[in-house]
């Protein structure tokens, strides 16, 4: 391996175009860096043909200087992988669920303001996608709805995630038939959720697949809004209907004991997390409405 002293000298040499300004810019004496560049020429032959007030390179030498360059960059790119131990500066991948993502998001970018060497890239999406994501390194952290068994994901309770049945604000839910009254509005868990927590609220009812569908919609931010005008009931989780904008449109229905779901934080178990990403977590575990919730609680199923 050359001697990383003698490659910076040999190319401050061929930037500064002489010994004497090399020799300034390193710190060094002339002789010192003469001394370097005759190591370098007893190894790789000669370098350098010295012209009056002129320095050519020999092929030799135009390969040493190819050299020192990609050296120099692969040194940039390992620091900035090494920033890695900063926990203001990089990058930061978070994959999670819709609902949670809601409320998330908003603390994701209030994090990145405070810390704007900090750049935050969130997705929404389900939790066949996020593991697979993690696994794949895509993104460092994840948020599932259940705890994975694969080994090479470690995962920790980080939320509750509380199903709610909402009904536009002022109408009556107190039997099947009301439901029957209003519709229901769909979203590609809806069924799911509904038929697990109208069996808790209403025992033996024929299922939610009975009630007339009046809508439908994948995106997360938007369920809400047709049960806000009072086209129908969605069963949907607690943080995405927190984060609906006009509140008092809708009315959460009591269902007794709630069904309570628990987020599990993800990341590859094999190496640990980046100092950024754990301090992101932290900040976020001391922030509403995450604060709030317990980290030990088990899932309601």
């Amino acid at each position: 391996m050359l001697n990383p002293a003698w490659l910076r000298s040999f190319a401050s040499l061929i930037e500064s175009g002489g010994f004497t300004r090399a020799a300034e810019q390193l710190g060094l004496t002339q002789a010192a860096v003469s001394q370097h560049i005759r190591h370098l020429e007893d190894e790789l032959g000669p370098l350098l043909i010295r012209r009056p007030r002129k320095i050519e390179l020999t092929p030799a030498g135009t390969a040493l200087l190819d050299y020192c360059k990609e050296t120099e960059e692969a040194a940039c790119r390992l620091r900035l992988r090494l920033t890695d131990a900063r926990t203001d500066h990089g990058d930061i991948g978070f994959i999670t669920p819709g609902s949670v993502g809601l409320a998330l998001y908003p603390l994701l970018l209030s994090l990145q303001q405070s810390h704007p060497g900090l750049v935050i890239r969130h997705r929404f999406a389900p939790d066949a996608e996020i593991l697979q994501a993690v696994l794949e390194k895509r993104y460092e952290l994840g948020l599932v709805t259940r705890q994975p068994d694969d080994p090479r994901l470690l995962a920790t309770p980080f939320a509750e995630e509380t199903l709610e049945l909402v009904a536009p604000a002022g109408t009556r839910v107190e039997c099947w038939q009301d439901l029957e009254s209003l519709g229901f509005i769909d979203h590609p868990d809806g069924q799911a959720m509904a038929t697990r927590l109208l069996a808790r609220r209403f025992p033996g009812n024929p299922g939610v697949r009975t009630l007339a569908c009046h809508g439908f919609s994948n995106q997360i931010a938007l369920i809400l809004e047709p049960v806000a005008r009072g086209l129908g009931f969605t069963v949907i989780p607690r943080h995405a209907r927190q984060a609906y904008a006009r509140a008092e449109r809708l009315q959460v229905v009591e269902c007794g004991v709630p069904i309570v779901d628990t987020l599990w934080m993800i990341h590859r178990s094999e190496w640990p997390l980046s100092a950024r990403a754990s301090h992101v977590i932290q900040q976020l575990r001391q922030m509403p409405p995450f604060s709030s919730n317990s980290t030990t609680a088990a899932a309601t199923r």
